[in-house]
């Protein structure tokens, strides 16, 4: 039974395709669609290709520049370099922190509100490239200022 019905469907699609009034005009047409789909599949994957090629280029760049070479700083700059990236936030009041820098040693004074902020600007801080150490001497509202650490 199977057989029959192949052999009914393949003489349905041959007088389909080669009746004598629309068969050229229905094989043109069959072999129009055919090239579109193929185009628009192979415009399709070359997307594709582009991407995931773009996407492991971006990996590799990050890869190798994960880590930022150690560079040395002027005391000037690393102050500033600290300034912009430890002192950012609206948590934290750039205008409350005094940053001084000698030698690489980095010294905070002034006012913060709160008690974890303290320890977050000593963690942001030290996450500065070119900071060899910390000397936090901040305080909370009320309280008596650090003196120098020794």
């Amino acid at each position: 039974m199977p057989v029959f019905a192949i052999g009914t469907a393949l003489g349905a699609l041959l007088a389909y395709f080669f009746d004598p009034q629309n068969g050229n005009r229905r094989r043109k047409l069959a072999v129009d669609r055919t090239a579109g789909f193929l185009r628009s599949r192979g415009r399709e994957t070359a997307r594709t290709g582009r991407a995931v090629a773009a996407e492991a280029y971006g990996v590799s760049q990050k890869v190798q520049h994960r880590k930022e070479e150690p560079k040395s700083f002027d005391d000037a700059t690393l102050a500033n370099k600290v300034r912009s990236e430890a002192l950012r936030g609206d948590e934290i009041p750039a205008e409350a922190v005094n940053v001084n820098v000698q030698n690489g040693i980095v010294q905070l004074r002034g006012e913060v509100q709160q008690p974890e902020l303290i320890d977050e600007l000593d963690r942001r801080v030290r996450a500065v490239q070119g900071v060899r150490e910390v000397e936090n001497l901040l305080h909370l509202p009320g309280t008596e200022a650090r003196m120098h650490e020794s």
